[in-house]
């Protein structure tokens, strides 16, 4: 913390909605497609062309809304804001101003720092997205308009973030909400979900703003710290060097780690904002409303609630399963085939997860589907099999896609529980160990898992753990 300054920081995130056609038009939003080949008279611009409405950006709009704590406008209205750039074919992009669809939320979040901390979130809104310039090695400059008129929700923060790691902490959080609802893809790399960041500061006490600087199209979070901690040392020393802060828009260059100036920054009024003539505006019932709120998933938070309530999981692995949605319902998957969640959070963050990373694959690629890995707890629990060869079990499993029972059974790898059995194999490994034996006796204690090693490795691990270091306690 500045002893000096006080941090002030507001962010306008741009989350880019999974639909499969565009806002305003039936172009694909397939990502990475030939240059200008998803275009159409609408995406171009051409005179006469009039957009239409995708219904589901307005769905998917309620519902981040909803995951937001927002109020739901029952009525807004898209507006024209006008400026001009070479992949702005129609001279203004369609977005919302004055009646935006869903205002007045806010987020919790938690840092080691702050502590827990609510946010404003001052409005979201549907907007189009521009195209995208090609800077070519001839100095010359091509447009593709693929990305132009691609559902964007624009999510527009209070200025309540006081720190670098309080703005990460919202921006994960945001992240996840709106990959949990399903309504985006999260992929920062491609620009599915980028922010810019309003960085000011100003002497404690003060209640004014200072002159702010907004940090542009940063789209990664490690970037998007870095680039927020450099602005605030800039302004710093503007300040102190008896200057003052210019009002403008900065680009961040992560390979230098500064930032730079790009244009001085607009005001609302700079883009002559007035409504749409060619779209209506936009009616939300009640009762649309209520059916999207019945239709959430269960959210991560609520989650991370349950796992450690309802289901007793500790706090860390609670958050890891219910951090992302495919894995939290790959877990609760396999509690309903073996309702013991903590062994089955052990195997999930321990095997399932390990093996995962080993392959790089995601948890929907995981050939072990839930049913397979209960079948595996499930002959640990019955003592079919050891904890040990449950491991082996599994690797023939992610191999083979076989069940447990048809792999111990072709392996022969059902555990002996038989205590004759059991006992011959512990009389043979005394026997074989006299010394040990004797400094055991004499209050080595600790070579007990000598012992049961021996036990182990003698029946090829099929030995009942448990009862081999009773009979050994017994014998010894």
């Amino acid at each position: 913390m500045n002893s000096r300054y006080e941090v002030v920081i507001g962010l306008e995130v741009h989350v880019q909605l999974t639909t499969r056609t565009k806002i305003f038009c039936g172009c694909s939003t397939e990502f990475g497609q030939g240059v200008n080949s998803q275009t159409c008279p609408v995406c171009l611009g051409l005179p006469g062309a009039l957009p239409v409405l995708n219904r589901q950006v307005v769905e998917d709009a309620i519902k981040a809304g909803l995951a937001t704590n927002c109020q739901i406008a029952p009525r807004s209205i898209f507006a024209r804001k006008n400026y001009f750039y070479p992949d702005l074919p129609k001279g203004y992009q369609i977005s919302q101003f004055e009646l935006p669809i869903c205002e007045h939320g806010w987020l919790d979040i938690e840092t080691g720092e702050s502590g827990k901390k609510r946010l404003g979130i001052t409005r979201i809104h549907m907007e189009e997205d521009a195209g995208k310039l090609l800077h070519n090695s001839d100095n010359s400059s091509s447009v593709d308009l693929n990305r132009a008129c691609t559902p964007l929700l624009e999510v527009v923060s209070e200025p309540d973030m006081r720190s670098s790691d309080e703005a990460i902490a919202y921006l994960k959080q945001l992240h996840q909400i709106v990959v949990y609802l399903g309504i985006c893809d999260g992929n920062l790399d491609e620009g599915s979900f980028r922010c810019d960041a309003n960085v000011s500061i100003r002497p404690w006490g003060q209640k004014e703003l200072g002159t702010r600087s907004e940090l542009k199209n940063l789209n990664s979070f490690r970037y998007i710290k870095q680039a927020i901690e450099y602005e605030v040392e800039r302004q710093i020393d503007v300040i102190d060097a008896g200057e003052k802060v210019v009002q403008e828009t900065r680009l961040f260059d992560p390979d230098a780690g500064v930032s730079r100036s790009m244009r001085g920054k607009e005001e609302a009024h700079d883009y002559r904002y007035f409504p749409d003539p060619d779209l209506l505006p936009v009616d939300v019932s009640a009762d649309w409303i209520e059916q999207v709120r019945k239709n959430l998933p269960e959210l991560s938070t609520a989650k991370l609630q349950r796992y450690q309530g309802e289901m007793d999981l500790p706090a860390y692995a609670a958050g890891v399963i219910s951090s992302e949605r495919p894995l939290a319902e790959y877990f609760e998957a396999v509690v309903k085939y073996y309702n013991n969640p903590k062994i089955c959070s052990n195997w999930v963050m321990g095997e399932v997860l390990g093996a995962l990373k080993d392959k790089k694959l995601e948890i929907s690629a995981c050939p072990v589907t839930p049913e397979l890995l209960a079948g595996i707890l499930i002959r640990i629990d019955d003592n079919t099999i050891s904890g040990k060869i449950a491991k082996t079990v599994f690797e023939e499993i992610w191999q083979t896609g076989k069940t447990a029972d048809q792999i111990i059974e072709a392996k022969g790898l059902k555990q002996v529980t038989d205590t004759g059995a059991i006992e011959a194999i512990v009389d043979e490994v005394i026997a074989a160990n006299p010394g040990q034996v004797a400094e055991y006796r004499g209050g080595k204690e600790k070579l007990m898992g000598f012992f049961v090693g021996q036990v182990m490795k003698a029946s090829k691990g099929k030995a009942n753990p448990g009862m081999a270091n009773q009979l050994l306690k017994k014998k010894l």
